[in-house]
């Protein structure tokens, strides 16, 4: 494609629904990826009802429903007792066709999307393609593009950035990505053993309290996900070591002969981005914002990004160029990044770890009191599965 009028970086689930999208509005649309495909990537693998009514819009959800576990129950469990705390999204099956989040990895939508994209009229997809630089002015933004062989210029109109929370875009614009990184990682396990076997009463979601080790237990298609913090002074190759993966199934499961599919690291951060609209470009996804993932929002709000900004382009496209549009996108999308994704996912990683001088019985009896509230339980539930904070971006132009 010689002439596209949108460029997306980036072709992970955010990029390549971004994609899709414009093509289905009948946008051409190049998509590009440093890598050769798409990546294969554990961190996200929850979606919320929400998204997968947009992916529905875009004939999506049921393909990518059947590949996945429906999941309208999770816990929030005491590792030390055993009790946990149940809320069902199925109480939301009056206001959306998807009472339940969906279990299934984030790289399966994006390669799906990926070959869909190869075959419609108005996308090209070029995997192997790095960008390494790019100008815009009043007309459009010219893309350096490096190939295999050579460094290609290709020029559009608009430029979406997804190209995650390293962003060469949001750096060569020199944005701030206010914020910070937690001093503790993230260690995630797989494993294809069946943890019900051992822990009674497990849902496919579970967020387990403990004072010594929280954790999260995720069941995805494929395997089961334990993801444990690791200590700012525990080096990396003991925290994936047999010696490492044999405790954590220890205190588990009472079992340390457990064969594991991948142990990763993450650095966690909660970052935001000063700005989402710049000038023709907009940043969506990791490349605006980052934050913990614990809940599942991540790649969720992404998407919902994503989303927001086709819009806009698609205005400006149809009607002549107006940069208000772009500011409302930043206006809708950055002020919920802060009031919701930022502020939830950190209360969810508080609600997870306590000390012996908090009221950890205080935080319990809350939960149970919400869960035992008709009113605050569906309130929570909403705002759980992300509701709520589409409302706020869709409130937040009007203000």
């Amino acid at each position: 494609m010689t002439d596209p009028q949108v460029i997306v970086v980036g072709a992970g689930p955010v990029g390549t629904v971004a994609a899709y999208r414009l093509a289905s509005m009948g946008i051409d649309v190049l998509l590009v990826e440093a890598g050769r495909d798409c990546a294969i990537d554990l961190r996200a693998s929850t979606f919320h009802p929400p998204t997968l009514e947009m992916l529905d819009e875009l004939g999506m959800a049921e393909t990518l429903i059947a590949r996945g576990l429906k999941a309208p129950e999770y816990h929030f469990r005491e590792r030390a007792t055993g009790e946990l705390v149940s809320f069902d999204l199925s109480e939301l099956a009056d206001e959306t066709r998807f009472p339940y989040r969906l279990q299934c990895e984030q790289y399966v939508l994006a390669s799906m999307v990926a070959k869909k994209l190869d075959n419609h009229p108005r996308a090209e997809v070029r995997f192997n393609h790095r960008l390494v630089s790019f100008t815009q002015d009043e007309n459009g933004v010219e893309v350096a593009l490096e190939g295999p062989f050579a460094i290609e210029k290709v020029r559009a109109k608009y430029l979406v950035a997804a190209d995650g929370g390293n962003s060469i875009v949001r750096k060569w614009l020199g944005v701030d990505f206010e914020g910070f990184t937690y001093p503790e990682r993230f260690l995630t396990l797989s494993t294809k053993v069946e943890l019900r076997d051992y822990i009674e009463n497990l849902a496919c979601v579970n967020y387990v309290s403990d004072p010594q080790e929280w954790l999260v237990l995720l069941r995805v298609p494929s395997a089961w996900r334990i993801l444990v913090p690791a200590k700012e002074d525990q080096p990396d190759e003991w925290l994936v070591s047999d010696e490492k993966k044999n405790e954590v199934f220890r205190k588990l499961i009472g079992r340390e002969d457990v064969e594991t599919g991948h142990r990763t690291i993450y650095r966690v951060h909660q970052r935001v981005a000063t700005r989402f609209d710049h000038g023709r470009i907009g940043l969506v996804g990791d490349a605006a914002h980052l934050n913990n993932p614990l809940g599942g929002f991540g790649m969720n709000s992404g998407i919902h990004d994503a989303w927001c900004l086709c819009d806009k382009i698609k205005a400006n496209l149809d009607k002549g160029h107006d940069d208000t549009r772009f500011e409302a996108f930043d206006a809708e999308r950055r002020p919920v990044t802060h009031r919701f994704i930022q502020a939830q996912t950190m209360q969810n990683k508080k609600m997870l770890e306590h000390s012996p001088e908090e009221n950890h019985a205080q935080r319990l009896q809350e939960m149970k009191d919400i869960r035992n509230d008709p009113v605050r339980r569906r309130a929570f539930l909403r705002r759980q599965a992300m509701f709520e904070s589409l409302e706020e971006s869709k409130a937040a132009i009007q203000e």
